[in-house]
């Protein structure tokens, strides 16, 4: 089967309390891994398999994310000058002109499967991608693109998964999955480590049918009182396959400091422009503690 994923959801409505006070004013989704933000590199790793569609599910405090994808004419016309070529470009490129933005606003914030809920109008009946940006994942191909190849294998529903430790199963939705076809059978949200059916967890990527959106409909407040996007997940899982991908990258979970520390300097090493020197800062610090 080959179709192309045409439409990628963000839900990007959370207050960030985790990096309070940073995020008091400023999106979590902005906060920056060396020199772009969270979000770009959740835009870039969309358009990359194949999206031209961008469903930004927002809140009353993210104004910021719009104006970054908005064109800026007057920054433009002040990078215009000799020698800010490099800087120009960078703005300029942050999206291709065949790609578009839609912005939906959340309202109450019911959880993530109320925010995948919201963007059913922009996707219309159609697989989608659902990126969630704390989720940082440094892999070539990247991980959607990835996924969406998984997609073109079966043809069903696809979520990205990961070992975790037992005892951190109660910070994910779990997977238990049928042998070497990884087809899912059964999906718990957060459950203790007791009562998990295995260590799979999945991570913030998806690629989903369109069935979903029915299912989300008649799903109530689960876990945390919020509309889980893994009880719906459930709900459809004799009806409409679903599988579980164990993706090929490191993944940085930017959702804490330590996980948002941890990729900045993963990036920042591996950056063209300053990753020898960074690289070599480091080293001095080591060596002086």
């Amino acid at each position: 089967m080959s179709q192309t994923i045409h439409t990628a959801v963000f839900p990007v409505a959370g207050r960030g309390t985790r990096f309070l006070p940073a995020t008091k004013a400023s999106p979590k989704e902005m906060l920056p891994i060396v020199d772009k933000p969270l979000i770009q590199y959740a835009v870039e790793e969309a358009i990359a398999a194949g999206a031209k569609k961008l469903v930004f599910i927002t809140g009353s405090t993210k104004q910021a994310i719009e104006d970054h994808f908005t064109p800026d004419p007057e920054l433009e016309e002040a990078l215009a000058g000799p020698g800010k070529e490099d800087l120009l470009d960078s703005i300029r490129n942050i999206l291709p002109p065949d790609v578009s933005c839609t912005y939906i606003d959340q309202g109450e914030p019911l959880g993530l499967g109320h925010a995948v809920l919201c963007a059913r109008p922009a996707v219309g009946d159609e697989p989608f991608f659902v990126h969630l940006c704390d989720d940082l994942i440094a892999g070539e191909p990247p991980c959607l693109c990835q996924m969406a190849g998984e997609y073109g294998r079966h043809g069903g529903s696809v979520i990205a998964v990961e070992s975790v430790p037992p005892e951190d199963t109660s910070r994910y939705g779990i997977v238990a999955v049928n042998g070497e076809s990884q087809r899912v059978t059964r999906i718990v949200e957060k459950p203790a480590p007791q009562d998990a059916p295995s260590n799979l967890a999945v991570v913030g990527r998806y690629l989903l049918s369109p069935v979903i959106f029915d299912k989300l409909e008649n799903t109530g407040r689960g876990a945390g009182g919020e509309i889980q996007l893994t009880d719906a997940i459930a709900d459809m899982l004799e009806e409409s396959p679903v599988y579980a991908y164990p993706f090929s990258g490191e993944r940085y979970d930017c959702g804490n400091k330590l996980g948002y520390l941890k990729a900045t300097v993963a990036y920042g090493l591996a950056h063209s422009e300053i990753g020898g020197p960074f690289r070599e800062h480091l080293r001095e610090l080591i060596d002086r503690n």
